[in-house]
C-alpha cells in the first residue's frame, strides 16, 4: 500500500482489553500515521480526502501459534516465501511453525536460514524439536535450540512419551519458555479417522474412540500439575469431554483448537469430502459446541490455522492413504466470523482474542496492537463476498484447501504487511 488514505469513519479495535470502536485512521504507505482528529487534521494538511469506511473494522493482526512447514526453501506444496504471501493477505503478523522437517528441526544448525526477518513481512516463529528427530527416544538440545531463537518446545501432533517428556521438564533447559504437546495417542487412535458415532458408521470411515483424547489429557494435566514451574501449552484439544477435563482442572494449561473444530463435524461433510482427514478428528456436533463455547470463556485461549500444506499428488490418494491437514490462512478470519459473530454469539472482541492476543500469549509473544508508525493491521470487511478457489491471489500454493468453491463472505482487504 503506498498511497495516503484517511478511513473516516472506520470501526476500531486497537488491542486486548479496549473495545471496539467508531473512529477514523490515518495510513501512510502502509504505516499507521494517526487515530481520530489528529488523524483528519494530518490529512486535512496533506489534503487527502476521508473514504468512508463505516462498515469495515481495522484491527490487530492474527497469530498463528502453529502450522507445518515441511520444506521451507524448496516445498512444491509451500515455500517460506509463499507462507508469507498468504499469511500476510490473511492478516496474519505471526506464524510458528513446528520442527516436522525431513531434516528435524531439532538441533540449532536446522533453524539457520529463518532469523532474518523484515519488519514489513510476517514474523515466522520456530517451535524447536523436543526430542531428537520427533521419535520420542532421545532429548534434543533444549537449551541450544533456544539460545538460536527458537521460541519453545514441541514435536508434532501427537503425544510426546511420558518418561521423555517428564525428564526433560524436570532438567529444565527450556526454563520458563513454553513446551507445547498434542493430546493425541496415535496407538488408541488406530486407524481411526473420524470421532466414533452414527455418522462415522454411515460414511464408512473407520472410528477414532474419543479416548484417543481424553486419556492423554488426563495424563498431561496431571504432569502439569507436578511441574508449575514449567510452561506446558496443549495443542488442539477436540472433544466436549476434553473441555470438561479442562473445565474441571483448577489451573489448565494455555490450550488451542484448531479453527476447522470450531466450524465442522461428522454430522455436515458429505462422504468424500476432503476436509474429513484431519488431525486430530473431527467430532460430532456437541463437540464442536463446547468448544466454541471454551474459546468464548476463555477456557480454550487460542485459535490455531495448523496448516498442513500438500501438492496436488498429495491430494490423488484416497482419503484414508492421505497425510491428514488441511491449508488456508486466509480462511481462517471469515469463516469464524460468519459463524460466531455473525450467526452466533460471539462479540468481534471475543474473536480477537482467540485469534490473535491468545495466540501470542499462548508462544509467550506481546499482543499484537495498532500503534502509530506500525504496519501491524488489517482491513477487513465483513460484507464482502468472494468463492474459495485454488488460483485466488491470496491462496496458498498448497492443493489441499478447505471450503473449496464455497462462497464466502467476508474478507481482508488489507494489511500492512502485505507484499
Amino acid at each position: 500500500m503506498n498511497d495516503t488514505l484517511l478511513l473516516d469513519p472506520i470501526r476500531i479495535l486497537q488491542g486486548p482489553d479496549r473495545p471496539v470502536r467508531d473512529g477514523a485512521v490515518l495510513l501512510e504507505s502502509g504505516v499507521i500515521q494517526g487515530f481520530d482528529q489528529a488523524a483528519r487534521e494530518r490529512a486535512n494538511q496533506l489534503g487527502v480526502t476521508a473514504t468512508e469506511a463505516s462498515g469495515q473494522l481495522i484491527a490487530p493482526c492474527l497469530v498463528d501459534p502453529h502450522s507445518v512447514l515441511e520444506s521451507p526453501f524448496s516445498g512444491r506444496a509451500e515455500t517460506l516465501d509463499s507462507l508469507r504471501r498468504c499469511a500476510a493477505a490473511a492478516g496474519y503478523g505471526q506464524v510458528a511453525l513446528l520442527p516436522r522437517s525431513p531434516t528435524w528441526r531439532d538441533s540449532p544448525e536446522r533453524l539457520i536460514g529463518f532469523r532474518d526477518h523484515d519488519p514489513r513481512e510476517v514474523t515466522i516463529h520456530l517451535w524447536g524439536g523436543f526430542s531428537r528427530g520427533g521419535a520420542g527416544t532421545e532429548l534434543a538440545s533444549h537449551g541450544d535450540l533456544l539460545d538460536l531463537g527458537a521460541i519453545g518446545l514441541a514435536d508434532d501432533d501427537a503425544l510426546i512419551p511420558l518418561a521423555l517428556l517428564e525428564r526433560g521438564l524436570l532438567l529444565g533447559e527450556m526454563g520458563s519458555a513454553p513446551v507445547l504437546v498434542a493430546p493425541r495417542d496415535p496407538a488408541l487412535q488406530g486407524d481411526g479417522m473420524v470421532r466414533e458415532g452414527v455418522e462415522t458408521l454411515r460414511a464408512g470411515w473407520a472410528p477414532d474412540p474419543e479416548t484417543s483424547e481424553t486419556l492423554p489429557l488426563r495424563q498431561l494435566l496431571a504432569l502439569h500439575q507436578r511441574h508449575p514451574e514449567r510452561q506446558l501449552r496443549l495443542m488442539n484439544v477436540s472433544t466436549a469431554a476434553a473441555v470438561e477435563s479442562l473445565r474441571a482442572d483448577a489451573l489448565p494449561p494455555l490450550t488451542s483448537v484448531c479453527w476447522w473444530h470450531l466450524l465442522a463435524d461428522r454430522g455436515d461433510l458429505p462422504g468424500g469430502d476432503a476436509s474429513w482427514r484431519v488431525h486430530p478428528s473431527l467430532g460430532g456436533a456437541a463437540d464442536r459446541e463446547a468448544l466454541q463455547q471454551a474459546l468464548s470463556e476463555q477456557l480454550i485461549r487460542a485459535v490455531s490455522v495448523h496448516a498442513v500444506p500438500m501438492d496436488a499428488e498429495d491430494m490423488l490418494l484416497p482419503p484414508d492413504q492421505r497425510p491428514p491437514g488441511l491449508s488456508g490462512h486466509h480462511l481462517v478470519l471469515p469463516a469464524l466470523w460468519d459463524a460466531l459473530v455473525r450467526n452466533g454469539d460471539f462479540s468481534l472482541e471475543q474473536l480477537w482474542q482467540g485469534l490473535s492476543f491468545g495466540p501470542s500469549a499462548l508462544i509467550d509473544q506481546p499482543p499484537e496492537a495498532l500503534a502509530i508508525g506500525s504496519r501491524r493491521w488489517l482491513l477487513f470487511d465483513p460484507e464482502q463476498t468472494w468463492q474459495v478457489r485454488q488460483d485466488d491471489a491470496a491462496a496458498p500454493m498448497a492443493a489441499n484447501l478447505a471450503l473449496l468453491n464455497r462462497e464466502m463472505r467476508g474478507r481482508v482487504t488489507a494489511c500492512g504487511l502485505s507484499r
